[in-house]
């Protein structure tokens, strides 16, 4: 019996090793030249969370967004996941709640996060060096200012805070994956005409914009008030102000969404030239784009106008008239009017502004813009100016 056994086992071991020298053979002869995954770190702050991709080589990646929930996917072709590195992580961060990693393919690295904020909230990006020789960053949060990677200009402020530059078509210039993109020629900018009004709210058409919507969050405060939630608040109540006037407002959104059709699937691009639509198709008398700001450090603070700068005089007289009756309501920092190239002041045919109302990184500004009282105060101080701006 005993000899028996020794013989099943010896045919047998005759029979798997090459096998399994040919596996281990063609494992390593199939991710010879690919990129090994080693390692995913997580790093916090109140104002957002990274997580880095470690790689042992270059990787050429892909971004894609699904909803319900929202998740964040980002696939790594030509690499394959080390058996060492964790595949499920609870971060514990409320812009980022779980990610996952996968071979989801014999020759694809399948990360997904969950996220809960918008398009504007997360970038992805790739850096060369330091501990790794190559990885791929995923931030999520309030990055208005951008992050390792991004190239970004700041207009000179009042004070040592540099001012968000990244509302309503203000995007940081980072290299992220293009995959979104539906390809959008970016139009020309319309040739404005120095108006002339008849004095009166009354009959006036006033297009009033509330900054992001839907998927996208704009930026979120210190306890996760968001900027969609603010603007669109004081834009309701702007348009209730307005219309007992006697004006006819156009609002571009009345509710959590994206402005354009194509609600989150359109590009930027697409988002921000279908606000200017609402104006531009009704022949609106002025617009008014309504806004947070939002800086990394929570000591930024203020209120900020902006006016297209080719534009009429028109439009930097609403930014001034704006700009001015807010910050004296609010008793916010003064941050000047500025010109800009900002897509929906500059898309739309009539005179246009865009407020940053206050900083909703700013723990005082959040709490002041979050309650109904607040938010009353800055609709009635818009309202209030804009009687100025026609003349009475």
């Amino acid at each position: 019996m005993i000899r028996f056994f020794v013989m099943f086992l010896t045919v047998l071991m005759t029979v798997c090793l090459p096998f399994t020298g040919q596996a281990a053979a063609s494992f390593g002869q199939r991710t010879a030249n690919m990129a090994e995954i080693k390692g995913i770190r997580v790093s916090s702050t109140a104002d957002k969370i990274r997580l880095v991709v470690d790689a042992s080589k270059e990787v050429d990646y892909e971004t894609v967004v699904l909803s319900n929930p929202t998740r964040v996917v980002v696939n790594l072709h030509g690499a394959w996941l080390s058996p060492a590195v964790k595949k499920n992580m609870d971060l514990g961060s409320r812009f980022a709640s779980r990610l996952r990693a996968a071979q989801f393919d014999p020759n694809t690295v399948r990360i997904v996060v969950e996220t809960t904020v918008g398009k504007n909230n997360y970038e992805v990006f790739s850096l060369k060096g330091g501990e790794a020789p190559y990885r791929v960053v995923l931030d999520f949060g309030n990055l208005s200012k951008g992050s390792a990677g991004a190239s970004i200009k700041f207009p000179t402020g009042h004070g040592n805070e540099a001012p968000n530059d990244t509302k309503a078509g203000k995007k940081p210039e980072v290299k992220k994956d293009t995959s979104k993109s539906s390809g959008t020629v970016t139009p020309p900018p319309v040739v404005k005409r120095e108006p002339f009004f008849a004095p009166g709210l009354v009959g006036k058409k006033i297009a009033i914009d509330a900054g992001h919507g839907g998927n996208d969050a704009g930026a979120i405060g210190p306890t996760g008030v968001t900027e969609k939630s603010i603007t669109l608040r004081v834009a309701q109540e702007v348009q209730r102000q307005l219309t007992a006037a006697g004006a006819t407002v156009l609002m571009t959104r009345t509710r959590d969404t994206e402005v354009s059709a194509k609600h989150a699937l359109a590009s930027d691009i697409e988002e921000l030239q279908a606000r200017c639509d609402v104006a531009n198709d009704e022949d609106a008398d002025i617009f008014l784009s309504l806004h947070m700001d939002s800086f990394a450090s929570g000591d930024a603070k203020g209120t900020t106008g902006y006016y297209y700068g080719a534009g009429t005089s028109a439009g930097q007289r609403l930014a001034d008239t704006v700009h001015k009756s807010v910050l004296n309501a609010l008793g916010t920092q003064d941050r000047g009017t500025k010109s800009c190239n900002f897509y929906v002041v500059k898309h739309t045919t009539m005179p246009a502004a865009l407020i940053e109302m206050a900083f909703v990184s700013n723990p005082a500004e959040e709490q002041l813009m979050g309650p109904d009282a607040g938010v009353r105060k800055a609709a009635k101080a818009i309202v209030s100016r804009l009687r100025d701006f026609f003349g009475t």
